[in-house]
């Protein structure tokens, strides 16, 4: 095996909480070697710590996992859910930033790790910050639930400024995924900003959705969506759609209710799985997460940032 080296590409897709217990964010990387070839279908260990203030400041929480890259090199984990070496990720005050995450891997799954990268925290999630303040207004005088830009918001970031819109109704009850070509299109993002690549590298693969099912397909079709005089609405990735519906939907983490309306079914997310299966989000039993054929019928929910 060639030399590891320090992580060549390190991707902060998502910062994603659930506004319960356990709280957790998740995070993406990819693994190179020092040839620049991908680490591939290999169990790595990982060590995450986040710092505050600056890239080599002290280190606040400290875990590692054992996750295992796929055959794009990539890595999925979720901070907040390994074994915690020191710190408490609940007590975290987010006010107090800017943070950093580090991440130090063992691509033979130990504890020597040779590959080391540093990436800011850019986005802290707002539910997550609110729990410094006495409530989830921003002070740009937005608050999740609130109607704004033509949907509901369902997520802040930090600023309280920005985020995540969605649609007041479905666009579909009843649409398959793909435009019928089992054709893998490495659509696999599944965070907060995940699903708008997502959708349109779907478009890339697939071709415009140009009219009504069965000529089209779930995220053709939310591309295509001009409401409230937008028209950058997306196929939610899966945690977006997860957030969605902890936020505004049957998941009331925040004692808003189901204030989305969404309905007791299975939803598509953008997040392809492999290329006859895509994630998706099953909201008549607790928000299940979901691997589904691309040519089930499933419910459709667009969303879009703001």
């Amino acid at each position: 095996m060639k030399k590891l080296h320090t992580i060549l590409a390190v991707i902060l897709i998502t910062a994603t909480t659930f506004a319960q217990a356990p709280e957790k964010m998740s995070y993406q990387a990819v693994v190179r070697d020092s040839g620049d070839a991908l680490v591939t279908n290999q169990a790595v260990g990982m060590q995450i710590s986040i710092l505050q203030t600056t890239a080599t400041g002290i280190a606040v929480y400290v875990e590692t996992q054992t996750p295992t890259t796929n055959a794009n090199g990539l890595v999925s984990i979720e901070i907040g859910m390994g074994s915690v070496v020191s710190g408490d990720f609940s007590a975290l005050d987010w006010s107090a930033g800017p943070y950093f995450i580090k991440t130090e891997i063992d691509p033979t799954g130990g504890s020597g790790y040779t590959i080391t990268g540093t990436s800011e925290l850019l986005s802290v999630p707002y539910a997550l910050h609110a729990k410094t303040a006495e409530s989830v207004t921003s002070t740009c005088g937005l608050a999740i639930g609130d109607t704004h830009q033509g949907g509901i918001i369902f997520y802040l970031d930090a600023s309280g400024c920005h985020g995540l819109i969605s649609a007041p109704s479905d666009q579909s009850t009843g649409i398959q995924w793909y435009n019928g070509s089992n054709i893998k299109t490495n659509t696999f993002a599944n965070g907060i900003g995940g699903g708008f690549g997502n959708t349109y590298g779907i478009i890339d693969v697939q071709g415009s959705c140009g009219g009504q099912p069965p000529n089209c397909y779930a995220s053709g079709l939310c591309s295509e969506l001009i409401l409230g005089g937008r028209s950058d609405w997306y196929l939610p990735s899966i945690y977006e759609l997860k957030l969605l519906y902890e936020n505004i939907g049957q998941g009331n983490a925040l004692g808003l209710g189901n204030i989305a309306g969404l309905a007791d079914a299975l939803y598509w997310s953008s997040t392809e799985k492999y290329d006859l299966f895509s994630h998706s989000l099953d909201v008549l039993n607790g928000g299940t997460i979901l691997g589904r054929g691309k040519n089930f019928a499933l419910y459709v929910r667009a969303i879009r940032a703001f």
